[in-house]
């Protein structure tokens, strides 16, 4: 596989800038020479060259999404642009790598595996859910569902550092159970998947180790980074949100069974290892 037979869609987000910094000959465009969510755009786009299409891109404001200007916008993204994706890349024979999440299950089922039927409790979770749906008309594609993405720019490490930096100790989330997926496993899995000739279809594609809480989560951050003396406090996803309007509904149980993924070959690692690791370079 060539770098140079890779299109990168959503190159400037976080998986975005870990898939170009693994595939450095990659291509990838701005809005203006190419705008997924039109048809005319996607077609019209020279694809000469690409067997490889990996969509990073998505709407990710979750609550976002429940507003009416986000809930098109979410449909748009999530939804229209991969049809057109998956379009272009059955008539061109090309490859569509599809980034999917646990917001497409509620979350009573646990472990989740591929096969679970969707039932989304969120606008943004049904438009995640279309997205899968319509990604598999591309012959060629891979699925993959991550929970909890954590790469570089704003995410949950980077905030709950931020307030222990200012010793801030935070009331966290203790009823939704999961695990993190670092942006550097994301890419570990593609990279298996695209290298090793596993079977098209979709996968659970998240860190491995024992699941936790966001609290729990939070606790070992205040460890790893030097603020053992904050204190966490745990409350539910019911009281956390108490009295907020415009919240989706978040599924409790997000733990994804890595059994299909590992019967291609493909070890994860602990997402408490890569924490570890993410944290020291940020001290760094």
């Amino acid at each position: 596989m060539n770098d140079s037979e890779i299109f990168i869609v959503g190159a400037n987000g976080q998986l975005g800038t870990a898939l170009r910094a693994q595939y450095p000959g990659s291509q990838f465009a701005d809005k203006g020479e190419l705008d997924i969510t039109k048809a005319d755009s996607v077609s019209g786009f020279d694809w000469s060259g690409i067997k490889y299409v990996l969509n990073a891109a998505a709407f990710t404001n979750v609550d976002g999404a429940e507003t009416p200007e986000g809930r098109v916008a979410s449909w748009k993204v999530n939804a229209s642009a991969v049809a057109n994706l998956a379009r272009v890349c059955l008539e061109h024979d090309m490859t569509l790598v599809h980034i999917s999440s646990d917001y497409v299950f509620d979350g009573t089922v646990q472990p989740h595996t591929e096969d679970e039927p969707f039932s989304p409790l969120s606008v943004y979770g049904q438009s995640k859910a279309a997205g899968d749906l319509v990604a598999a008309l591309a012959p060629r594609h891979y699925i993959l569902r991550a929970t909890w993405v954590i790469g570089e720019g704003k995410n949950f490490v980077r905030t709950m550092l931020d307030l222990a930096g200012r010793g801030i100790s935070p009331t966290v989330v203790g009823d939704q159970i999961g695990r993190l997926t670092f942006t550097s496993e994301l890419v570990r899995i593609i990279d298996h998947l695209l290298t090793s000739d596993a079977e098209y279809g979709t996968y659970n594609a998240t860190n491995s180790g024992q699941p936790a809480s966001w609290a729990d989560i939070t606790r070992q951050i205040f460890a790893l980074g030097g603020f053992p003396d904050l204190t966490v406090t745990d409350t539910t996803t019911k009281e956390y949100f108490a009295g907020k309007e415009g919240i989706a509904p978040r599924p409790l149980g997000s733990i994804m069974s890595l059994d299909k993924l590992a019967a291609t070959g493909f070890q994860s690692r602990d997402w408490q290892d890569d924490l570890k690791e993410y944290i020291a370079a940020q001290k760094a």
